[in-house]
């Protein structure tokens, strides 16, 4: 979908856990942004065409021995540049000022003084004083030549630098984070006034685009869609469709890893909403085969996404042969799959879990957006609510919810017990308040006492968590006395499981899902 994209912000991320988030509010100003590794080339760069480029914060200092460094032409392209902590260190080295070790970090809400807003091209119409989000050890002690200094703190001597004439700016701060409040403003005139950028990124303007993407990929050819039920299937069958009208097949594979009763309520929702072919198979005996006797997380992941693939090429081949195969990928998806420099932190079933000798094309209309921009969009289209704002589950199912060997009896004692923490979140009116909800069984076993006789029985560990895009999420802060009723139902109600745990960790250093 980035071909057809006139205006692109890149963002260079230097390792920073605000990459990201910085990614996110340039959309959120209707401005496309890419992120790209930190070693990109300035010829790399100028391939992109970007409207401008923003160097993101980092863990590291300049000066260590493995710092990272910047291709220092990229200064000379002539295109805008902002650097954000890290970067505008990275910025200060690179162009002949001095970043030092102060020997006064920053941490946290600090006090900003502006030297004269009025003639800054991103203070301008802001206050002299204002808070801002600190998060450093060195700091920018004598602006490169041709570079003002247009802010300071206690800690930081040049917090702010702009150079005017070749269009680079630095800030030391975070003006990506809710805790800097007037950050969404000079991140908007760095956009709308030094890169000129038109806010352009719009829901409408997606949708334009990725039909007129599909139809030039796709041309008169069959294509079949692995739809899900979730929104993220959904909304790529629906821009598919949009697009190519009965050239689409959908496809639902039953691998006997849902929750209750979901393979009919998907068959359902998808019959009364998509005027489109649906064909259901029921692949349960061959995915638990599959899975027999695996435990390890990836290696379960990677044959999900191998017999998925497989389901589909045994669909297509009576389909007259479809080439291309649509995917509801996302952005964080490929982005947790490892790329040259994000680590993997799971091999997401339609990204790292593919095979390697598929011959499906892939169709993936919804690879550069976060999960907002997709419910967005579903909206945009007509989808309906209970589509739009169903609760994330992932591909692989319940089968990454099982810590250890996936087992009939393990699934239907989790899914027993699924079907009760649903229930009560959504009695509890909270569904549509966490991100995700779901409980986690790990395949060992503890001892309890049920009707004065001991007990010999699976745990059961509850998960909620609050999220804007599953890139970070933090554990949600259920009521004590929905935990006890969630609890006692699964305690009182499943045979197999005799006591019930919360997690409460945070994403990082947790993952939202166990496996």
């Amino acid at each position: 979908m980035t071909e057809g994209v006139p205006q692109r912000i890149l963002v260079v991320d230097f390792g920073a856990q605000y990459a990201q988030l910085i990614a996110r509010r340039v959309r959120e100003a209707h401005v496309f942004s890419e992120i790209v590794p930190r070693d990109i080339s300035a010829l790399e760069i100028m391939a992109k065409s970007p409207t401008g480029v923003i160097f993101s914060g980092g863990p590291a200092s300049v000066y260590a021995e493995d710092a990272f460094t910047i291709d220092s032409a990229i200064l000379d392209l002539g295109i805008p540049i902002l650097g954000i902590c890290y970067g505008h260190q990275v910025i200060a080295h690179a162009a002949g000022g001095t970043v030092d070790q102060t020997g006064t970090s920053e941490y946290g809400r600090t006090a900003l003084d502006v030297v004269g807003p009025d003639s800054s091209a991103l203070f301008r119409d802001l206050p002299e004083a204002q808070d801002v989000w600190m998060s450093h050890g060195d700091a920018v002690t004598a602006a490169p030549p041709g570079f003002t200094c247009v802010a300071s703190t206690a800690g930081s001597p040049v917090a702010a630098m702009e150079d005017k004439a070749r269009r680079i700016y630095g800030v030391q701060f975070h003006p990506e984070v809710a805790h800097t409040p007037r950050g969404t403003e000079i991140l908007k005139h760095f956009l709308y006034d030094v890169c000129d950028a038109q806010p352009s990124w719009t829901h409408s303007s997606i949708i334009e685009r990725s039909i007129s993407d599909i139809r030039a990929q796709v041309g008169s050819g069959q294509v079949i869609c692995g739809l899900s039920g979730g929104v993220d299937s959904s909304v790529a069958a629906a821009l598919v469709q949009k697009a190519v009208g009965d050239q689409l097949t959908c496809i639902f594979v039953d691998h006997g890893l849902m929750r209750h009763g979901e393979g009919e309520q998907v068959e359902e929702t998808f019959r009364r909403n998509f005027p489109t072919n649906l064909i259901h198979v029921d692949a349960e005996d061959r995915f638990l085969n599959g899975l027999a006797g695996v435990s390890d997380p990836e290696t379960k992941r990677k044959i999900i996404g191998e017999l998925f693939i497989r389901v589909f090429e045994d669909v297509a081949a009576d389909l007259s042969d479809a080439k291309f195969l649509v995917q509801g990928t996302l952005y964080p998806d490929v982005i947790e799959s490892g790329t040259k420099d994000a680590a993997k932190i799971k091999s997401h079933h339609n990204v790292g879990g593919l095979p390697d000798d598929m011959t499906f094309e892939l169709v993936e209309p919804l690879r550069d957006l976060f999960k907002d921009e997709v419910r967005a969009v579903g909206e945009e289209l007509g989808l309906p609510e209970d589509i739009v704002w169903r609760q994330p589950f992932p591909g692989p199912g319940l089968a990454v919810r099982i810590i250890g060997d996936v087992t009939k009896e393990r699934l239907d004692i989790l899914r027993a017990a699924d079907v009760i923490v649903l229930d009560e979140v959504k009695r509890a009116g909270l569904y549509h308040e966490v991100w995700q909800s779901f409980g986690v069984l790990p395949a060992i076993k503890s001892v309890g006492v049920q009707g004065d006789g001991r007990t010999y029985a699976y745990p059961l560990i509850l998960r909620a968590v609050t999220s804007d895009d599953a890139m970070t999420a933090d554990w949600a802060r259920l009521p004590y006395d929905l935990l006890e009723r969630i609890s006692s139902r699964v305690i009182n109600e499943v045979p197999g499981i005799n006591r019930v745990a919360y997690d409460i960790s945070s994403k990082p250093p947790a993952t939202i899902e166990w496996e």
